[in-house]
């Protein structure tokens, strides 16, 4: 009987971590498809511009809203959907994102465009909290850590690689068949998430009362800062990569796209670089990003050396940037460790909000001054949060927050 129970036991954990780890990929195809969408545009900007008749500082709106929305949606949502099934609060929300990218596709006007990416920034933040808790419900223990990290490495990859994907199918069908052919790829993961998920009744929320507490950190209120200051700085000039590659190589779309797509392949490799550092001090990885990139950045605004001399700083800050996301969850998650889902929501919203303020900071530079203008001031910001990272005293800080109880 006893080796009947256990021989039983061990083949449900079995059947668990293998449903578990078909869900995992499922929720981090989610993570993917809704940060593709948000940075879809970043390769599309010009041909959007043209195509709707308005300038590459208004096309940009396409990327300050959606940000700006989903930082306000990222604690939001879960609340609101407080009784529901994660499971269909997921696929509803893959499901609404199909929605907006398949009518994006047939926007007639600037407007339409704008308000269709209304819908897509209240996706990106719901689905970004609720699958941020979700790896410990779907696999067993001893694999949480690494589910967590594949659901994440679909919004690290999305973010290097969603751009150079959606501009070559902008430049093989147009920017609307890209809009159409990230619709589809969401409606399949809606399908994938519903028949994979297992029920996911809710569990406790993050209240307002417990995030806000988390702002009394110092070592939190300073990882704040520089998400901020570096994604901000970063989409300042990166939300324009196209019309700075076209200044600075004089390419067509079809060298822009190889050149894009460099730079994910390169983020792609600095997402796993960043990760392994960032396990052990995610500040000295952040330095030598923030370094890296206010160095890179403004130099993207010389136009001197061609095609070539442009390949090799759009790897240089794919190589950089792509370990962003990581290495700043590492950072907060290190500040408050007995608070993690209160520091998700944080990150999650400051991440967004910055997404937001970069596309609209440099679409004003872009518009007032300059396109290199947009490149120094995203530059500027990074600079910024090098100095707060320089300045930060991290060992007294986080051993303050493994020493402190958790905030409630």
């Amino acid at each position: 009987m006893n080796t009947y129970v256990k021989t039983k036991g061990r083949a449900r954990g079995g059947a668990k971590a293998r449903g578990g780890r078909l869900a995992v990929a499922a929720v981090a195809a989610a993570t993917f498809s809704v940060v593709t969408s948000e940075m879809l545009p970043v390769g599309l900007l010009t041909p959007i511009g043209s195509g709707l008749g308005v300038p590459a500082g208004t096309a940009g709106l396409t990327m300050t809203v959606p940000g700006l929305v989903a930082a306000v949606a990222a604690p939001a949502v879960p609340a609101a959907a407080r009784r529901l099934d994660r499971r269909w609060v997921l696929v509803g929300l893959m499901g609404l994102l199909a929605v907006a990218n398949l009518l994006s596709a047939a926007a007639p006007h600037i407007a339409v465009l704008v308000a269709l990416r209304v819908l897509v920034g209240l996706c990106i933040g719901g689905v970004w909290a609720v699958a941020a808790g979700l790896a410990v419900r779907l696999v067993p223990e001893r694999s949480v850590g690494p589910a967590t990290s594949l659901i994440f490495s679909g919004i690290a990859v999305a973010s290097v690689l969603g751009v150079p994907a959606g501009t070559l199918a902008g430049g093989l069908g147009g920017w609307r068949a890209a809009f159409a052919a990230v619709g589809a790829l969401s409606l399949a993961v809606a399908a994938a998430l519903a028949l994979l998920l297992p029920p996911l009744p809710p569990e406790r929320a993050v209240r307002p009362a417990e995030v806000a507490g988390l702002l009394r950190v110092p070592g939190v209120r300073a990882g704040l800062l520089v998400v901020l200051l570096l994604v901000t700085g970063h989409f300042a000039g990166y939300t324009f990569v196209r019309p700075v590659l076209e200044r600075a190589s004089g390419a067509g779309a079809g060298l822009i796209s190889g050149l894009l797509l460099a730079y994910g392949a390169a983020g792609v490799a600095g997402n796993f670089l960043a990760g392994t550092a960032a396990v052990r001090s995610p500040r000295r990885a952040l330095l030598v990003i923030s370094a890296a990139l206010a160095v890179v950045v403004p130099a993207m605004s010389v136009p001197a050396g061609g095609a070539l001399a442009a390949g090799v700083l759009v790897v240089a800050w794919g190589l950089a940037y792509g370990g962003v996301s990581v290495a700043t969850q590492g950072l907060l998650t290190a500040a408050a460790p007995a608070a993690r889902e209160a520091a998700s929501a944080l990150f999650v919203s400051a991440f967004n909000a910055a997404i937001a303020l970069g596309a609209l900071l440099g679409g004003r530079a872009v518009d007032a001054v300059s396109l290199p203008a947009a490149l120094w001031l995203g530059g500027l910001l990074v600079a910024g949060a090098l100095g707060v990272l320089v300045g930060a005293r991290p060992r007294a800080e986080e051993r303050r927050a493994r020493e402190a109880p958790a905030i409630r």
